[in-house]
Formats: structure tokens, C-alpha cells, sequence
């Protein structure tokens, strides 16, 4: 099985952040895991909003997903169009972006956020 890994997921991760759970942490010390620009994007808005505890530079974060190996996910034309398919239940249009990705590629997103697994998408935590 391969894996997306949601925003927070990543940072935890390369952060050792303790709310990251054992069973996330085995499979991405264990699977192809990959990550996408969309949480790089993310990440840079929320760092200039003053949002997240973490102040690496974003070319500091893709070094830290070379070195674990992680995948880099690009956007597709046919994940742009799924956008369109998805129900009105969550409107953070970065998680929107990385449930068509993980739909368009057949992955499961390694994630905390509850409303995820609402889509028809394979989650895991």
C-alpha cells in the first residue's frame, strides 16, 4: 500500500512531534510514503500568518522529505477536476486538493483530521 501524508501528518513526522500516533509513525517508517507542494503551500501561508510552531524554510522541509525518501505527489489536470466531483463537506481547499490527489493515485492519506475520512477516500491514523 502507498501512502499521502496530510499536512500536520508531514510535519510531525520530520518534527518528532509526539501527537504523531505509533500507528502513523510505523507506516511511515515502513511504506512509500508521499508528500505534495500543496502542504509545502500550506505550510508557507500558515508560517506567515504566524500559525504553526514550525519555522523551517520550505526548501529546509523538501530537504527533510529527501532524506526520509518520501515521494514527491505532483497535481494532475484529472485531480483539479475531481475538486469539482467532491460534497461540500470540508472547505479547506488544501485538504480538498490532497483527497483528489490520494483519489487520482489510489493512495491512503495518513491523517488526524476527522473530516477526511467523510470523502470517499482511504484514511488511516
Amino acid at each position: 500500500m502507498k501512502y499521502l501524508l496530510d499536512t500536520h501528518a508531514l510535519l510531525w513526522y520530520l518534527y518528532g512531534n509526539a501527537n504523531l500516533s505509533s500507528k502513523a509513525k510505523e507506516i511511515i517508517d515502513n511504506e512509500i510514503c508521499y508528500y505534495s507542494k500543496v502542504s509545502l503551500w500550506e505550510i508557507a501561508i500558515k508560517q506567515t500568518k504566524g500559525l504553526l510552531q514550525y519555522k523551517q524554510s520550505i526548501q529546509d522541509i523538501i530537504d527533510a522529505c529527501k532524506i526520509e525518501e518520501f515521494e514527491e505527489l505532483s497535481v494532475t489536470s484529472n485531480s483539479l477536476e475531481l475538486i469539482k466531483s467532491l460534497p461540500d463537506v470540508h472547505r479547506d481547499p488544501f485538504d480538498r486538493l490532497l483527497i483528489t490527489m490520494a483519489m487520482d493515485n489510489d493512495l491512503t492519506i495518513i491523517t488526524t483530521d476527522s473530516k477526511i475520512p467523510l470523502y470517499n477516500v482511504k484514511t488511516v491514523w
